[in-house]
């Protein structure tokens, strides 16, 4: 009887062994979200932060702050391995015109690990350059 018994106990053992894996598994990393800011606080053209890392499927909304109007265009010689479809998917020219309007660009889950300057077109020459790098 105890050679049964056993049995039973290593059996629920195991049991409860395999079902309580399924409730401290660890969840894969979410995504994150960030923000950077079009135009500074004090007025000056720049994107705050200017340099940001991120990861595949993170998404980075960029917010009008100041001196409108401003947009997000990804440069293409930049794009690590000169993907111009990617540069062209992840840019945004439509000139967002109110302070607190969004672009809301996600990294693609397939994007190279790399640098990744984008700029906004009407303030580009005064320095309104920043730089993504998605972490591989």
């Amino acid at each position: 009887m105890t050679s049964i018994a056993k049995r039973v106990c290593l059996a629920f053992a195991a049991v409860l062994l395999v079902m309580g894996s399924f409730f401290f598994s660890a969840d894969p990393a979410a995504a994150a979200s960030y923000t950077v800011k079009m135009g500074a606080d004090n007025g000056m053209l720049v994107f705050e932060p200017a340099k940001l890392t991120v990861k595949p499927d993170d998404t980075v909304n960029f917010v009008v702050n100041k001196v409108p109007p401003h947009n997000v265009v990804f440069d293409e010689a930049t794009i690590p391995g000169g993907d111009k479809a990617l540069a062209k998917s992840m840019s945004h020219k439509k000139l967002e015109m109110a302070p607190g309007d969004t672009i809301e660009v996600t990294i693609p889950k397939d994007a190279p690990a790399g640098d990744y300057t984008y700029y906004c077109e009407p303030h580009r020459g005064a320095g309104m350059v920043g730089k993504l790098t998605v972490a591989g």
